[in-house]
């Protein structure tokens, strides 16, 4: 050992760099299938959540050719997740390897996907079901509830226009001004915002026109009708009440 550097962990870095500019890594493979899903047109959240697992793959083995890559390494990077007790992300971390293996796959990069042999490897998450309201006059009640609803103006107003709309929860916390017509009374959401990648016309009713007027008061100057209160113009705010998640 000469100046403090190990050469076993030099001649290491310096395969590390040579796969990275000559070889296929999972990396650089990864950065491919993210490239593809943004080309397909997928959400923003979709591409965030892609980002977000490649990222966590990376840490792990992300400079290693994908053909070095085994079921074994694999595992080793999940069972970190699930040691933090997210059984749930464990599980969508191995999907989201192997959509990139079989990326490699279909391009003759790879020959196999690994990530197939730990299907049953992994811890379940335990699964909460939650009981719809089914009853006419408890979701009577729980309307009557949310219109006396006294905290912030927009919650209650994102919660109204969920039950008026049937939107997702997601769907209400992302609209923007602009996808709203309030002579015809329809808001549009564009193909991207959809999980079937098709533009998508919801009928407004009186009631949810009354209370867009309203919100337009507290937001309608800024982009998102409702905004996050740090970055007023530019992002939709992050809050869970009674299930309407503003973001």
């Amino acid at each position: 050992m000469a100046d403090g550097i190990d050469p076993s962990e030099a001649k290491q870095e310096a395969k590390a760099q040579a796969r990275e500019v000559h070889g296929n890594t999972f990396e650089k493979i990864g950065a491919a299938f993210l490239s593809k899903q943004q080309i397909e047109g997928k959400s923003k959240a979709t591409l965030d959540k892609t980002a977000y697992h490649l990222k966590l793959a990376n840490t792990a083995f992300g400079r290693k050719l994908i053909t070095e890559i085994t079921a074994p390494m694999i595992l080793k990077c999940l069972r970190k997740v699930e040691a933090k007790g997210d059984y749930e992300t464990a599980h969508r971390l191995r999907a989201r390897i192997g959509s990139v293996f079989r990326y490699a796959v279909a391009s003759g990069l790879a020959e196999t996907d690994p990530t197939y042999a730990l299907k049953d490897a992994l811890i379940k998450p335990t699964r909460v079901h939650r009981a719809a309201i089914t009853d006419p006059k408890a979701f009577g009640a729980l309307l009557r509830e949310v219109d006396a609803f006294e905290g912030q103006a927009t919650t209650r107003i994102g919660l109204q226009l969920l039950t008026l709309t049937a939107q997702r929860p997601g769907e209400v916390r992302h609209a923007k001004w602009e996808e709203f017509d309030f002579q015809e009374k329809v808001w549009s959401l564009p193909a991207a915002k959809m999980k079937m990648r098709r533009d998508h016309n919801v009928p407004l009713p009186d009631q949810a026109i009354a209370l867009l007027d309203e919100l337009r008061m507290i937001t309608g100057n800024g982009v998102y009708l409702f905004p996050s209160l740090r970055s007023w113009h530019r992002r939709p705010v992050r809050a869970c009440v009674a299930g309407f998640q503003e973001h």
